[in-house]
């Protein structure tokens, strides 16, 4: 039977896995399914069940309407926990497993955020939006009301988040409520948001993740409270970025993700021992952990399980606590979307370049791996895709070699030379994203005899700190390069030929238009929610103050002619490749002025053709989590877009070491 090939409405059809939690004997994963609702042209969330030795499928437990998340069981095992926003505004519910309806648990004014169940079963932790008066400026004199004008007024920064828009308006604070009453207490109040929380082995205390007080609110500490609120004290001072901490059995430790500098989106793994205060980083500086929420400890208080971010993939690993010894306990070709553990098992959802999101478990050794769900069946009519996993061997930015790794997407069976689609990915302090949901267009381009290239270039986190670290100040001048290198290589091989474009999103979309200002190499480009002009960026953008001056090497000093010199605005006018920009006008991590200064100036220039797209109430992550329409459209124009130019004739080159002779000059000279 001929198989279906891959297009763009798929993404209708595609459900995804978002979270997963377990509890210790149950021998059951509550996860959290994402699906599309095409008539309201957005999203539902419903919480599966699944038994782990995969004695039956998977059941639907909850079924909205709305959103269902944040599943949690009780200690006794007899209760889950969730949030919804079923009522319209995100509120805790309970769910009784033995049979019976969900119920609404208390009422808090604003959205629900997080829940956290105390060992005893009595009570929950939970974070909730709290209104404030920006004129307050942090302050709490006593009986006044908050009644916030219409100004947004800015104080402190950050004072606005992507996703979110301006946030001085609401502090997000901890509660305790009681989980047969509903009754609540507010434990924290100040200017801060918490963030992340767990509560003791023996339900005494609380541990949480706040922002600082003062003007500068972006970096976090470690505190701990007793559990009525009592005796808040900081734990941390000299982290600037703490995330999830999660308790020891035996109480004595506190493990939890961070990174020491801010705007390092490298997460290293830290521990907290209680009695003493002493906190000391988990392995060496190359141990990176996947996410702050998939770390676990073993039974004995003496090992860690985690999903570390390793060379683009996410092996589920054990860290012994007292030689910091790492064993690889399940590993492959893919990453993993979330990770629980209860025990005695395993389970994740699996994303690859070649797979939908699935649920699977195994053993706490890493053996007996087996999916347990089969929520993607449409997946199995598609044309099928192949995925390799290749090496390079490119300039290292200091006249040297090195070989670093990249994805290499296409059908199965289809032979070169291809059109070829090099993907740059964001961050730079990231690497690839193996899921569909925001790599829709590669599927479709392969379907229709392309090639997509995903490269793990220098400056990409899994590959150590040198290796991630070694761009700082060098953005474009050390990565375009190893890009160009790979393509050549493909070439060479014959698997692609000359019909190549270049896309990207975030700092790939920095990449994309830093590219086509410095060599003619792509047919087409797409350049989508860029870093365009990183001296306005540094200003406007909800991190720049913070994030910009680490990556361009001098943390602590914005180097204002360093980021004129590396800007693609300084070069986009001497582009000659087609170029389309995507972006979403809500953004405020690369926000939408990132774009139009690059188009304007690029249309201004001469008659290469460009286009600009915006996508209004859209954010920066609009490529995968936007509006299904968003995401189609989108989609549908980078396909059409690089189709378009890249069956047209070649343009003639320019002299590319001459090119790039008189940018460089001409970016030094300014």
């Amino acid at each position: 039977m001929t198989k279906k090939l891959f297009e763009v409405d798929d993404l209708y059809l595609h459900q995804k896995i978002t979270e997963v939690a377990c509890r210790q004997g149950t021998g059951e994963a509550a996860f959290t399914v994402r699906s599309v609702d095409a008539q309201k042209d957005g999203y539902f969330s419903c919480i599966w069940l699944a038994p782990l030795d995969g004695s039956a499928p998977p059941r639907q437990v909850t079924h909205g309407p709305g959103d269902d998340n944040s599943p949690r069981w009780s200690p006794q095992g007899d209760r889950l926990a969730f949030i919804s926003s079923r009522s319209g505004v995100l509120q805790p519910y309970l769910l009784p497993l033995q049979g019976g309806e969900a119920q609404a648990l208390g009422r808090f004014d604003s959205a629900v955020s997080g829940l956290c169940w105390a060992p005893d079963g009595q009570w929950l932790a939970v974070t909730a939006a709290v209104t404030v008066d920006p004129d307050w400026r942090g302050s709490r004199a006593a009986g006044r009301k908050a009644n916030p004008g219409p100004a947004e007024l800015a104080w402190k920064l950050p004072y606005k988040s992507d996703g979110i828009g301006y946030t001085l308006r609401r502090e997000i604070h901890l509660f305790r409520l009681d989980a047969n009453t509903g009754e609540k207490k507010q434990l924290t109040d100040g200017a801060f948001d918490i963030l992340g929380f767990d509560i003791s082995p023996d339900g005494q205390r609380v541990a949480q993740v706040r922002t600082r007080i003062g003007r500068f609110a972006h970096a976090t500490d470690l505190w701990v409270s007793d559990s009525d609120g009592g005796n808040a004290r900081q734990l941390t001072k000299d982290i600037a970025t703490v995330m999830q901490p999660v308790w020891s059995p035996d109480g004595r430790w506190i493990a939890f993700t961070g990174a020491q500098a801010e705007g390092d989106g490298r997460m290293g793994l830290w521990l907290l021992d209680f009695a003493t205060g002493k906190v000391r980083r988990v392995g060496s500086d190359d141990l990176e952990a996947a996410a702050p929420d998939a770390v676990h400890w073993g039974a004995d208080s003496q090992t860690l399980l985690l999903a570390q971010a390793s060379r683009g993939r996410h092996p589920i690993v054990k860290l012994e606590l007292g030689s910091d010894k790492i064993t690889e306990l399940r590993a492959g070709d893919r990453q993993l979307g979330a990770l629980g553990f209860d025990g005695e098992r395993f389970a994740y959802p699996i994303e690859s370049m070649t797979a939908p999101s699935d649920l699977f478990t195994c053993m706490a050794d890493g053996s007996q791996e087996k999916r347990l769900s089969d929520l993607n069946s449409w997946y199995r009519e598609r044309a099928p895709l192949t995925c390799e996993a290749r090496t390079f061997e490119v300039p290292d930015g200091r006249g040297g070699k090195e070989t670093i790794q990249g994805w290499l997407l296409r059908a199965k069976d289809r032979k070169g030379p291809l059109p070829l689609l090099n993907d740059v990915h964001g961050g730079p302090a990231a690497y690839v994203q193996l899921d569909y949901d925001t790599n829709v267009f590669w599927q479709v381009l392969c379907a229709q005899g392309w090639a997509v290239l995903a490269l793990d270039a220098v400056g990409s986190a899994s590959y150590g700190r040198e290796f991630c670290d070694r761009l700082a100040g060098h953005w474009g001048e050390y990565d375009l390069p190893q890009h160009r290198a790979a393509v050549a290589q493909l070439q060479c091989e014959g698997l692609c030929d000359d019909r190549v474009a270049i896309s990207g999103k975030s700092y790939g979309g920095y990449m994309s238009a830093w590219a086509v200002g410095h060599c003619d190499d792509f047919r087409a480009a797409v350049v989508m929610a860029p870093v365009g002009n990183i001296e306005t960026h540094y200003g406007t953008s909800d991190g720049g103050y913070y994030a910009d001056p680490l990556y361009m090497g001098t943390p602590g000093h914005f180097d204002r002619k360093l980021a004129r010199k590396l800007s693609p605005l300084q070069s986009i006018e001497r582009a000659t490749t087609p170029t389309l920009f995507l972006q979403g006008k809500e953004d405020e991590r690369c926000p939408k002025c990132q774009s139009e200064e690059l188009f304007v100036s690029m249309l201004r220039a001469g008659d290469t053709p460009a286009e600009l797209a915006l996508y209004a109430g859209e954010d920066h992550h609009f490529l995968g989590e936007g509006k299904p329409s968003v995401r189609a459209d989108a989609a549908q124009r980078i396909v059409d877009w690089v189709t378009q130019y890249c069956k047209a004739a070649p343009a003639q080159p320019a002299d590319n070491e001459q090119h790039e002779t008189e940018l460089s000059s001409e970016s030094t000279a300014g």
